[in-house]
């Protein structure tokens, strides 16, 4: 089996997530650290005792750039454009799109979007 094949067959739950408006996540059963990207094992503590997840969908902007020239023609409709990382309330780490002027510490919240039939996660800041 390929590196590619294995890899998407590790992220499938993430992706189906997505598809129904869910950010997954891997949890250790172990000791209970979340992971974002799919690993046979946890990247903390290497037990292979790893369950899935589904994400409140709340967290804090960990980082944040401005995509200015698209990588691919793909997103060239959609630059300038504002990715984020965004430390979920349950650990994990995701990357997604976000509204303009978005800062690091803000708390958000996902939704999702369509981008040419793939569902797409834009987060949103959370007003008190």
């Amino acid at each position: 089996m390929s590196t590619e094949h294995m890899q998407a067959s590790l992220a499938q739950p993430y992706l189906d997530g997505l598809v129904h408006h869910q950010i997954r996540f891997q949890s250790c059963t172990t000791c209970g650290r979340a992971q974002t990207f799919a690993h046979d094992a946890c990247e903390h503590c290497g037990a292979e005792r790893l369950e899935w997840k589904t994400s409140s969908g709340r967290g804090r902007v960990h980082a944040v750039t401005v995509v200015s020239r698209a990588p691919s023609d793909a997103f060239r409709a959609l630059a300038p454009y504002t990715l984020v990382v965004v430390e979920m309330q349950e650990g994990a780490r995701v990357m997604g799109h976000a509204a303009a002027g978005v800062r690091i510490g803000e708390p958000v919240v996902a939704s999702y979007f369509d981008h040419l039939g793939q569902n797409l996660i834009r987060f949103e800041k959370l007003t008190p």
